[in-house]
């Protein structure tokens, strides 16, 4: 792909600002789409966004910040989404199949889209029939917050087609960022997706105080759950063990980053759904995740006692003590 190509972030967020901080290491020049025209002018201003990662400082010469996401997506080439997925069809609501007509569209999302039950790139194909060599995904194991703080990470940029996502790799790479490609964009979303219900069953285990020891247990379980569902639904050959699913899953079941783990663990602890959400202040992408999946797996039928476990506190309020106890038993 021509060096020429303008990229556009999506979002507002944590993970949007860290991608853009990643950004304005190579490109000459930055998109960015936040909702809020306060947000904007704060980080034309101050160069930080006020919300979120408030310690990053941009560049701003470097940046075209907008709070008209059409605008914004008519002048760039490569669309990086990082919107919460239960919010993004309300973001794209005024936006129609020609806006996105030949734009690439590569989802930092981590989710599934609540109304659809469709990962971000089949809801981007159905939705706006933008083919499949158009889309990608970029995952991790990467926290925003150690990218913040410019501790070395890695990212793994998926796409079938390969130029595209060996430039996104190269534009997100960096003295504290490594890049990997991957043409396997629908394994290493729903991995994705997966590891965020997992990291809530291990917030809710820690919350209920039970330990290390048990961790492990569950974990390893995890990763081969994720393997038994990916392959069942996308069938091909993949390294399971590699950073994209197994990486991704350890940080984000056992770091103190994890807003999913934080979400579970206050869940353990006794609060409310309602409340962990109001608590944080965040998006759990694994609270959406895990009854997306549960509908999911109703046409696949995979076995999955971690995803199970999850549902059953989160949506059918079944007490955390009894779920996880129950689960134990289904654990080897």
């Amino acid at each position: 792909m021509s060096e020429t190509h303008k990229i556009a972030v999506i979002g507002g967020g944590s993970w949007a600002t860290a991608i853009v901080k990643m950004l304005c290491n190579n490109a000459k020049e930055v998109h960015w789409w936040v909702r809020s025209q306060a947000v904007v002018d704060h980080i034309n201003k101050y160069k930080h966004n006020p919300n979120y990662l408030t310690s990053v400082e941009f560049e701003t010469s470097k940046l075209v910040l907008s709070p008209d996401l059409k605008s914004v997506i008519s002048k760039a080439d490569i669309l990086i989404m990082a919107v919460p997925s239960a919010f993004l069809k309300e973001a794209l609501k005024e936006l129609t199949d020609v806006d996105f007509k030949n734009k690439k569209v590569f989802s930092a999302i981590k989710g599934i889209v609540p109304e659809h039950n469709l990962i971000v790139g089949e809801f981007f194909n159905t939705q706006y029939n933008i083919p499949f060599d158009d889309i990608g995904v970029i995952t991790g194991p990467c926290h925003a917050e150690e990218v913040a703080m410019e501790k070395l990470s890695y990212l793994t940029i998926a796409s079938q087609n390969t130029a595209s996502a060996m430039y996104v790799a190269s534009q997100l790479n960096c003295r504290y960022i490594k890049t990997t490609v991957s043409d396997d964009i629908f394994g290493t979303e729903f991995s994705a997706v997966l590891k965020n219900v997992f990291a809530i069953a291990s917030g809710i285990c820690h919350g209920l105080g039970y330990g290390d020891n048990f961790q492990a247990v569950l974990i390893s379980n995890a990763i081969q759950e994720i393997k038994a569902f990916v392959d069942v639904v996308h069938p091909i050959d993949r390294d399971i063990k590699s950073s994209a699913y197994l990486g991704d899953l350890l940080v984000t079941a056992y770091s103190q980053f994890s807003r999913n783990r934080m979400f579970g663990n206050m869940i353990g602890k006794g609060y409310s759904v309602r409340y962990a959400q109001l608590e944080m202040n965040m998006v759990a992408e694994g609270y959406y995740g895990v009854k997306c999946i549960y509908e999911i797996n109703k046409k696949y039928k995979v076995n999955m006692p971690i995803t199970d476990a999850v549902y059953n506190i989160v949506y059918e309020k079944i007490s955390p003590a009894i779920e996880m106890k129950l689960l134990t038993d289904k654990l080897s």
